[in-house]
């Protein structure tokens, strides 16, 4: 229950997660056999798209899913955040913008000695980045610090269950591990 508290924060108006609220025990049971049982399926992703200031296209996955995303997400945290560089700041403990901001002003100051010399710094962005990033070398990273074949299995099923069509470009297909297969008992051929 600590998780969905987690989860829903910011999102507790929102009417798919009241929905699943509503039959919130039942769902969270329905959970823990699925992922008990290696049964668990992710559904498809809703695409809607928003303007913040820019058209951004956005792929939303089920509040299920996304909560299996947030219990994934914590563990993988556990696991990769004492690898991180001091200088990354999103989505970390004791981070986030506000700390970015201060730190990037405090190199400013002491690398242009108090604002006497010019600094420069370069600003880049990469298109449709997360739409690109491979499959397949994503898991094997994980997979390099995960042991565990059943949470292994479930990272699976998350990383696969994302594909988009790029503009005017042919479908990615999922990748899959050349000849491994993911059984119901766990892996084959690992």
């Amino acid at each position: 229950m600590i998780c969905w508290d987690e989860f829903k924060k910011g999102k507790s108006k929102k009417c798919d997660v009241m929905e699943f609220e509503r039959y919130l025990e039942d769902n969270i049971f329905r959970i823990h056999h699925e992922l008990t049982n290696l049964t668990y399926k992710h559904n498809p992703y809703v695409k809607f798209h928003i303007y913040d200031p820019k058209h951004r296209i956005i792929h939303k996955a089920e509040v299920k899913d996304r909560l299996v995303h947030h219990i994934v997400f914590k563990e993988l945290y556990r696991i990769f955040n004492p690898t991180f560089i001091y200088h990354s700041y999103s989505f970390r403990d004791n981070k986030g913008t506000h700390l970015a901001v201060k730190n990037l002003s405090d190199i400013l100051r002491k690398a242009s000695n108090n604002y006497t010399k010019p600094v420069y710094a370069l600003k880049c962005d990469i298109k449709k980045f997360f739409h690109s990033v491979s499959h397949q070398k994503l898991f094997e990273i994980i997979k390099n610090r995960v042991n565990d074949p059943k949470f292994l299995w479930l990272v699976w099923q998350i990383i696969s269950s994302f594909s988009i069509i790029a503009d005017n470009s042919p479908q990615r297909e999922r990748e899959r591990v050349k000849g491994k297969f993911f059984r119901k008992e766990g892996f084959a051929d690992w």
